[in-house]
């Protein structure tokens, strides 16, 4: 991987920002809230791209510049030299989006974060519904 990483300034950039669920388009979101995931991270993206046989780049000293406090960024090369598909189920930087989104949430670092936390804070108190304003 090292001999090409002058080449990667040429890969596709995806910021975590681009499929989290919380938040907005005008935040930085790139895809629908309902196919997008809870808080990525640049970790579990990697691993996902290294699910799909991608290579990539992590970029941890990089910031969203919408969001500079939003740190790291992964570089995914999508395309060889020879203007091939690395991986052909991913075509577009789009689908790649779509792809990781739907990964994450079953990452294994989750699924045990989960399981430890689902059992601890089971007696979680239900919000109540007052406090709205009333309709004339």
């Amino acid at each position: 991987m090292n001999g090409e990483l002058p080449n990667v300034k040429k890969w596709v950039v995806l910021y975590p920002v681009y499929i989290n669920s919380k938040k907005t388009i005008a935040e930085g979101r790139r895809i629908s809230v309902n196919k997008a995931c809870e808080n990525p991270t640049c970790d579990e993206i990697g691993d996902c791209c290294k699910f799909l046989n991608l290579p990539y780049h992590k970029e941890m000293e990089k910031a969203y510049p919408r969001d500079f406090m939003q740190r790291g960024r992964v570089r995914v090369l999508l395309k060889k030299e020879d203007g091939s598909f690395c991986n052909p189920e991913v075509s577009s930087r789009k689908l790649l989006m779509l792809r990781i989104a739907e990964m994450v949430p079953r990452h294994v670092g989750r699924t045990t974060k989960k399981q430890e936390s689902g059992s601890s804070s089971s007696h979680a108190p239900a919000k109540s519904s007052k406090g709205g304003r009333k309709k004339k």
